[in-house]
């Protein structure tokens, strides 16, 4: 049997007594909980915050996100790809999603605002109209990755073939353009 979790604010001390698997979360933060390692499978989570906790290889087969906030969380090793495919709808800010895993996720229109997303694979995702504002994306996988009209101005160490993957209308910066010339082994100046 579920629960239903309303209007709840967690601190680290309550953190560590809290039940996930298969409950429902609205409206609740979560607030410095080292949550690692965490099973969050079956379990909803709507209009929630999770605010400099550590979320590393938490799982999340069949999870729910609906409009949840990420600030300042450590995400190490999560594979979104397991989560509820229906409504998914989540921001990330300041995190660090090293080796995370989008793979065949929908994430259009999410915001990714100054985070670290090294080695994190985005193989056939679709991105589109995603916010990638100041992230690092050293040695992440983007293979068959739609990117139309995602923007990545001001992110850095990507490696993008747009053969093999969907940009159009997506915006770069100049600055950072060889991230998308790395197949040729060109020297850029």
């Amino acid at each position: 049997m579920s629960d239903f979790i309303e209007d709840k604010d967690f601190t680290a001390e309550a953190g560590r007594h809290i039940i996930f698997a298969q409950n429902s979360f609205e409206n609740c933060s979560f607030n410095h909980i080292d949550l690692s390692k965490a099973d969050f499978s079956e379990t909803a989570f709507i209009d929630c915050r999770f605010i400099n906790c550590n979320l590393s290889l938490v799982q999340l087969h069949g999870t729910n996100f609906r409009d949840v906030q990420f600030q300042g969380c450590k995400m190490i090793g999560l594979l979104f790809d397991g989560c509820n495919k229906l409504g998914v709808a989540f921001s990330f800010d300041n995190c660090i999603l090293d080796n995370a895993s989008f793979y065949r996720t929908t994430i259009k229109k999410t915001i990714f605002k100054n985070c670290r997303l090294q080695e994190a694979d985005f193989s056939e995702c679709d991105a589109t109209g995603a916010v990638f504002s100041g992230c690092n994306f050293l040695n992440a996988k983007f293979e068959n990755t739609v990117l139309e009209k995602a923007d990545l101005t001001t992110s850095y160490n990507y490696s993008i073939n747009p053969e093999l993957n969907k940009i159009k209308q997506a915006r770069f910066s100049l600055a950072n353009i060889a991230g998308l010339l790395a197949k040729y082994n060109i020297i850029i100046e």
